[in-house]
């Protein structure tokens, strides 16, 4: 029988670091600060990382009551708990088109170094402007892989997949004017990419892309040690 914890509105998935590699991690939410506090503190128990994301400044209250040791990233709204860091492992880029992108690609970012690999960030770095993009092309060769989020047309994963020979997770935002739709242009456009090696993850799913990549990153790292 797998291990979960019931505390009656929550099951706790505590095996799920045994099947998938990394712990259950709270989407915050829609859940009370006090649900999303004991969660964490249960995790806590058991894991040496630990995240909350989409969590506002009362659930982070909440957490560092029970788990004073919990960092709370207003500005992606993440709580991380890590403990028994090691040196972190590989090179994930995390870009964004604009300023404007900068929270999801921090959310990103955030949890990649939670889980332990090693983040260069490479903000406001659009297609509108591209020699900053080009101007860091050393960075983006030097990476097992590449988070990319933009919002208006979302073209900057598109670039960086013509540049690159890792994976390039692309994560379109939320930003734009009207006919962005919320992202769903910048989604579309993503998803229809000529540039091959591109995955394709939710509006404004930095966390989802970091899952992704930390795993890209860490099979890069392992295979590496195997070759030497």
């Amino acid at each position: 029988m797998k291990e979960y914890e019931d505390l009656g509105f929550v099951k706790i998935d505590h095996d799920r670091k045994e099947r998938n590699g990394y712990p259950e991690v709270i989407y915050g939410e829609g859940k009370t600060p006090e649900q999303a506090a004991a969660i964490f503190k249960s995790l806590a128990e058991r894991n040496d990382a630990v995240i909350c994301t989409r969590a506002g400044e009362r659930m982070a209250s909440a957490v560092a009551e029970l788990v004073p040791e919990a960092v709370y990233h207003k500005e992606c709204r993440v709580i991380t708990l890590r403990r028994n860091a090691g040196e972190p492992e590989g090179c994930v880029v995390v870009a964004t088109g604009g300023t404007s992108d900068i929270s999801v690609g921090e959310e990103a970012a955030v949890v990649l170094e939670t889980f332990g690999s090693r983040v260069e960030r490479l903000y406001d770095v659009g297609v509108a402007g591209l020699h900053r993009l080009l101007d860091n092309n050393g960075i983006l060769q030097r990476a097992n892989c590449v988070v990319a989020a933009a919002g208006m047309e979302g073209a900057l994963p598109s670039v960086i997949g013509g540049l690159v020979k890792v994976p390039v997770i692309a994560v379109p935002t939320s930003v734009g004017y009207g006919t962005s739709f919320g992202g769903i242009t910048a989604l579309l456009a993503m998803l229809n990419s000529c540039a091959a090696g591109i995955s394709v993850v939710n509006i404004d799913n930095g966390f989802g892309a970091a899952y992704q990549a930390d795993m890209i990153n860490k099979l890069a790292v392992r295979g590496a040690a195997r070759n030497k």
